[in-house]
């Protein structure tokens, strides 16, 4: 695979990481927040599916089309804005992982609730889920403008 059809593959694929990510936490926030359980049910499960469709796929593209594209163009892997993206990277993974496993539990939780309230257990998944997924988008608008800038 050339050089331009590998960076072609690894842009769309942070542009669908990004994205994916960024919408499906933006609706599942506010549904959330609104505290009404069947949006709440519909919205969860959704969130889940993308995930595993675009997320979990990008997820695994990403690493690699940027290994060959620094392969390629002869960058080594310790070079400063590529090693802060990668390390930025494992970052957002290792926070990303749980995430996955707490918007199941949150589906399945939403999925058998009242039609009047969402359990508390939810809203323990829902604090959690938050609290990682803030260093998870800083650390990909962090990457993004490492690897738009290169600045060391």
């Amino acid at each position: 695979m050339d050089y331009s059809t590998l960076k072609f593959l690894h842009v769309l694929s942070a542009i669908f990481l990004f994205g994916t990510g960024v919408g499906s936490a933006f609706y599942l926030f506010f549904t959330t927040l609104n505290r009404d359980v069947a949006p709440v049910v519909v919205v969860s499960r959704l969130v889940v599916v993308a995930d595993f469709v675009f997320t979990a796929t990008t997820a695994i593209v990403q690493p690699v089309t940027g290994l060959l594209l620094a392969r390629r163009a002869g960058i080594p892997l310790d070079t400063g804005w590529l090693a802060g993206s990668i390390a930025l990277y494992a970052l957002a993974i290792a926070c990303w992982l749980p995430v996955v496993r707490l918007q199941i539990r949150m589906r399945d939780l939403a999925a058998t609730a009242s039609s009047m309230a969402l359990p508390s257990g939810y809203w323990k998944c829902f604090r959690c889920w938050v609290a990682l997924g803030v260093p998870a988008l800083l650390a990909f608008i962090a990457i993004t403008y490492l690897m738009v800038a290169k600045p060391f």
